[in-house]
């Protein structure tokens, strides 16, 4: 899987090329599916190092990390 940067530099493109408007519609539509994949592999990503931060910021003064269970974190924030 690409790393969160070349993933985001990537979508870039992908937008600038759709906003041009001067791709045919196929393209246009399998850069659009390309975009929602890359779009949605950044959100997970987000979302992962953001449950590692939230766990850090738990430990108070004592900053350890701990394993990230992102579905114990989906649970408690489904709460």
């Amino acid at each position: 899987m690409p790393k969160f940067e070349e993933c985001l530099q990537r979508l870039e493109k992908i937008v600038d090329q759709l906003e041009r408007g001067d791709v045919p519609l196929e393209q246009a539509l399998a850069l659009f599916e390309e975009g929602m994949k890359l779009s949605n592999d950044c959100r997970s990503e987000l979302e992962s190092a953001e449950g590692k931060v939230e766990i850090l910021l738990k430990q108070g003064n004592k900053v350890t990390p701990q394993p990230f269970d992102a579905d114990a974190t989906e649970a408690r924030t489904k709460k």
